[in-house]
């Protein structure tokens, strides 16, 4: 099979999970912390943080649709986070921490509306997931890039992202680079 490099955005809550999970796929060629969705151009973290730049915390994720899907990918992202909770993931609290897919082609879009009203026939809770045209992608500061792997002894990571990846690594362990 050739290589077919296709783009997948996701936003669930802080982007330092999500980002730290993407990067343990095999198939996911890069992922990249940033911001979408807002209108402030070149954000930066002190303005996303304000919540009134309109952009979400995402993950950029190139991969080879050769070797995993995008639907894969969207049952992952959606074991990472909480998608009941609106504009927020646990302590994380505000609009750039709300849960979204921003797709890339009408493919994306209907996989992904699909995948939530699949989801919702299993639970009672309302999946308040934000999906939508993907837009202009900025790359979040350097010191958030793989943040985990270059910080985990701090204590975010350690209590809260460390389980999660935990957790992922046993759901998706076929998925995962040994």
């Amino acid at each position: 099979m050739s290589k077919a490099i296709e783009t997948a955005t996701f936003g669930g809550g802080c982007f330092w999970c999500i980002d730290a999970a993407f990067r343990r796929v095999k198939g996911v060629t890069h992922v990249s912390s940033g911001y979408t969705g807002g209108e402030t151009t070149d954000p930066t973290y002190k303005q996303i943080c304000t919540g009134l730049t309109g952009h979400a915390e995402v993950v950029n994720i190139e991969f080879d649709s050769s070797q995993i899907s995008f639907e894969t990918l969207l049952a992952m992202f959606f074991t990472l986070h909480d998608a009941t909770q609106l504009n927020r993931q646990g302590n994380d609290v505000g609009t750039q921490y709300r849960s979204v897919v921003y797709y890339h082609n009408t493919e994306q879009q209907t996989q992904t509306t699909d995948y939530i009203a699949k989801l919702q026939s299993q639970i009672r809770e309302k999946i308040v997931t934000e999906v939508s045209p993907a837009t202009t992608y900025y790359p979040a500061e350097q010191y958030h890039q793989d943040y985990y792997n270059e910080n985990p002894e701090q204590r975010y990571c350690s209590l809260l992202i460390a389980p999660k990846l935990q957790k992922f690594a046993k759901d998706y362990k076929a998925f995962l680079i040994s």
